[in-house]
């Protein structure tokens, strides 16, 4: 049991998927079996040492399409097409682009620099904008620059964070240029650093944690609360992403003056220029 808990984590998928996977997989090598018998028969007229010779390469070679195939019979072609992808690459020695999704609720000024910060990048690469907020500016950028966006809502986020429709993007990484909703567990699991091929989750915060940081502060309500305290300073925290509100391990912090007078308007440009002149430097250092 402790084995399928673990491969359902992997894959990041619910028991009925799971086991559909599972019937595919055996399917799919039924039915690979079989065709590898007849075609070799129709050229050995018995099972001699050449025909065992050749059984198993012709068994790696028909697998793939046979599992393809009753991948579509069952449901579970999106799975299947990133599984081989995957396992292709692998088998090929190919260091592919590390692909990153960019989860964002506003207009997206952090997504637009990371994005134009990697354009031309041949190792790392924005694959997906994922949105929570139909309308939202930052649509409009992922249109103009030709990323793939996914939509979500918070049932189906809250269920199973969308892992399996990242996992069919091939995403490795997944960065929140402000995105306003708390990760589930079961997508901050799924993305844990370390895990399979994966680099984790990072968030930009917009002060100096641990302070100004939790559930509810977020955008202006951070810059009223550090210039409503007195602060001397503020500045970006970039971390790393758990199950709890802007608590992971800090990998990166810039500080700039609060000025007599500043209002949390001109707090937030000042925050802005910050966020905009490390986030995508940072990303880069992190997946190097």
């Amino acid at each position: 049991m402790k084995g399928i808990n673990k491969l359902q984590s992997k894959w990041g998928v619910g028991p009925i998927q799971f086991w559909l996977i599972i019937l595919t997989f055996a399917l799919g090598g039924s039915l690979s079996g079989r065709l590898t018998s007849y075609l070799l028969k129709l050229v050995f007229l018995e099972k001699n040492w050449a025909f065992w010779v050749v059984y198993p390469l012709f068994l790696t070679i028909i697998w793939p399409f046979s599992v393809i195939f009753v991948s579509f019979l069952t449901g579970q072609f999106s799975f299947f097409k990133g599984y081989l992808s995957r396992m292709g690459a692998k088998l090929l020695g190919k260091a592919g682009p590390i692909h990153i999704a960019l989860f964002a609720s506003g207009a997206g000024s952090n997504a637009r620099k990371i994005i134009e910060y990697f354009e031309n990048s041949d190792r790392i690469k924005v694959s997906l904008l994922v949105c929570n907020v139909p309308g939202a500016g930052v649509l409009e950028i992922a249109k103009e620059k030709g990323i793939p966006t996914l939509l979500i809502n918070k049932t189906e986020f809250e269920r199973n964070g969308y892992v399996q429709s990242l996992r069919n993007a091939d995403i490795h990484f997944i960065v929140l240029a402000g995105f306003l909703w708390k990760l589930p567990a079961v997508l901050v699991k799924a993305f844990e650093k370390g895990t399979g091929n994966v680099k984790g989750i990072i968030n930009i915060h917009p002060a100096l944690l641990p302070n100004y940081g939790g559930k509810g502060m977020y955008g202006a309500k951070v810059h009223e609360a550090v210039i409503a305290a007195g602060e001397k300073q503020s500045g970006i925290t970039i971390h790393w992403v758990n199950e709890h509100y802007d608590e992971g391990a800090i990998i990166f912090q810039a500080n700039c003056s609060i000025e007599a007078g500043d209002t949390p308007e001109r707090l937030a440009q000042k925050i802005h220029a910050l966020e905009h002149a490390h986030f995508a430097p940072t990303i880069e250092k992190l997946l190097k």
